[in-house]
């Protein structure tokens, strides 16, 4: 299927009198270079499976279904249902799922490895990247696109002022590079910041789930209080004890602990249990 055979989708949009909502935080993304753009970047093709999160008019959604990929589409906002069953009329590798992101099962709607490629809302975007990295069910890839200020710090380096847990988490259960920058002026309605998309690669040595969980609780006691020390926003989970069997340092604070320092804190909170 070509983009070129369908209508614009500003045409679309007016047609159906449909408009962004504030309260969803959408921002159409309507440009199709930009939304070729990044499903190349997703590298994705025949026989991958994608799940997109809040498609939308479906701009991106038409670009993903370019690549021959099979696209399943999750969109919350019932408005979008007839534009994307028109879609799916056209596409029959295109699949819409009414209801909720961060409710859904991923891996029954895939029913195998999948690829996750998205325009998030930004409203939800953080919460359903901790979903993604930390749940049940890891997707074979992340491509997506998030307010600038929440891609750099998925990709933050330690002793910088974008680093804290979410680089944390990010970093240590998946490789991540920011890889497009997108401008304000790409949307209809333009927000009021930039935009960026981060790649993410799940890693082959990825957190166990009860390390995971550790890590979780300790980067959130540590970086809630970013401005003390370790010895003091950890004490409630261990303390100076805790950090030196971890060979950090009790008196540094946590933006300047990397990923593996952190892993070592929790392995050592699980063998203190």
């Amino acid at each position: 299927m070509m983009l070129d055979d369908l209508p614009p989708l500003r045409e679309v949009l007016a047609e159906h009198g449909l408009m962004a909502k504030k309260s969803f935080g959408q921002h159409f993304l309507l440009d199709l270079n930009i939304t070729r753009k990044i499903a190349r970047l997703a590298q994705v093709g025949d026989g991958d499976t994608v799940i997109e999160v809040g498609p939308g008019p479906g701009g991106l959604t038409r670009a993903l279904l370019e690549t021959g990929a099979r696209v399943i589409v999750v969109e919350k906002d019932e408005r979008f249902r007839p534009l994307l069953d028109e879609l799916a009329a056209l596409a029959p590798n295109l699949t819409l799922v009414l209801g909720d992101a961060l409710a859904v099962d991923e891996k029954a709607l895939a029913g195998g490895p999948a690829h996750l490629v998205s325009n998030l809302p930004y409203n939800v975007g953080t919460p359903l990247l901790i979903k993604w990295l930390t749940g049940p069910w890891t997707p074979a890839s992340l491509t997506l696109m998030f307010q600038k200020e929440v891609a750099d710090r998925i990709v933050a380096r330690p002793d910088s002022s974008a680093y804290g847990r979410l680089a944390v988490i990010a970093q240590a259960t998946c490789q991540a590079q920011l890889v497009m920058d997108v401008p304000a002026r790409a949307f209809t309605p333009p927000p009021k910041v930039d935009s960026a998309v981060v790649r993410l690669t799940p890693r082959a040595d990825r957190p166990a789930p009860p390390r995971l969980d550790a890590l979780q609780k300790l980067t959130a006691a540590a970086f809630g209080q970013r401005r003390k020390m370790l010895r003091a926003s950890l004490k409630a989970l261990g303390g100076e004890e805790l950090i030196l069997a971890a060979g950090l340092d009790p008196q540094v604070r946590a933006e300047v602990v990397d990923v593996d320092g952190f892993l070592r804190l929790a392995d050592a909170w699980l063998a203190r249990r």
